[in-house]
């Protein structure tokens, strides 16, 4: 069974971590995930090691990694792979795929076409 991560840097401000669980929310409906979680690199919790054990105990076995990230910095460089390979490590059997960051989805520029003309209305 695949369970889905969607994981974010975190903050100390409560109400950005809060909008990231609205849009994992928003995202699992309409994907139609049965199993998710959010996860947070710092700052807040759970973080992906948290969030990867609730998803396994409810039978995930697969999880797919999705970064709220923009671009491909040091944190899904270099931190993210680390912590996914100490999860697979301690967890046999365990998968843990991750998939590109939001950058180069063909919407992201979409979404900047939107919010420039917002402000311009």
């Amino acid at each position: 069974m695949t369970g889905y991560v969607i994981f974010a840097h975190g903050s100390s401000v409560e109400s950005a971590n809060e909008a990231v669980r609205v849009i994992a929310a928003q995202a699992a409906g309409a994907a139609g995930f049965q199993l998710y979680e959010t996860a947070y690199l710092d700052c807040a919790h759970p973080t992906l090691a948290e969030a990867v054990s609730a998803l396994a105990s409810r039978g995930a076995t697969d999880i797919v990694v999705i970064p709220y990230f923009l671009t491909l910095g040091i944190h899904l460089q270099r931190d993210l792979p680390a912590l996914v390979r100490a999860l697979e490590a301690g967890t046999p059997g365990l998968r843990v795929r991750i998939t590109p960051p939001l950058d180069g989805h063909p919407a992201l520029s979409s979404i900047i076409v939107d919010r420039a003309r917002e402000i311009s209305a």
